[in-house]
């Protein structure tokens, strides 16, 4: 856990926040600024700074926080009309957090490209 780590806070209950999913890799919390009708975040436990960090080791980690964003769309009914999973990487990509992380989008037609 990195101390001054948003994300890292929110997965100790450091920060409240709306929980959705928890196993021992994978934390799902509800956006407080959501961007869609169902705006989930997918996070690591473990402290990675982003995707660009990702190595070998974590191969398993990323293809864990893609399933259970599919199951995580299938429970929240966005599934069958569809939806997005956005990573965002580095600030021109986007990313406000530095910590592995990944936005279930849905509930709304998506348009592209995403601006």
């Amino acid at each position: 856990m990195s101390t001054d780590c948003l994300f890292c806070r929110i997965i100790a209950g450091e920060v409240p926040s709306t929980q959705i999913y928890a196993d021992d890799s994978v934390v799902a919390i509800r956006d407080i600024a959501p961007q869609a009708p169902t705006h989930v975040l997918l996070l690591a436990r473990q402290h990675i700074a982003s995707v660009g960090e990702v190595g070998k080791a974590d191969r398993d980690l990323m293809g864990k926080i893609v399933a259970v964003g599919a199951e995580l769309a299938k429970r929240e009914g966005i599934a069958e009309d569809g939806y997005r999973l956005v990573v965002n990487v580095g600030r021109n990509g986007g990313q406000t957090v530095d910590h592995l992380h990944v936005h279930l989008l849905g509930g709304r037609h998506m348009t592209w490209p995403p601006g």
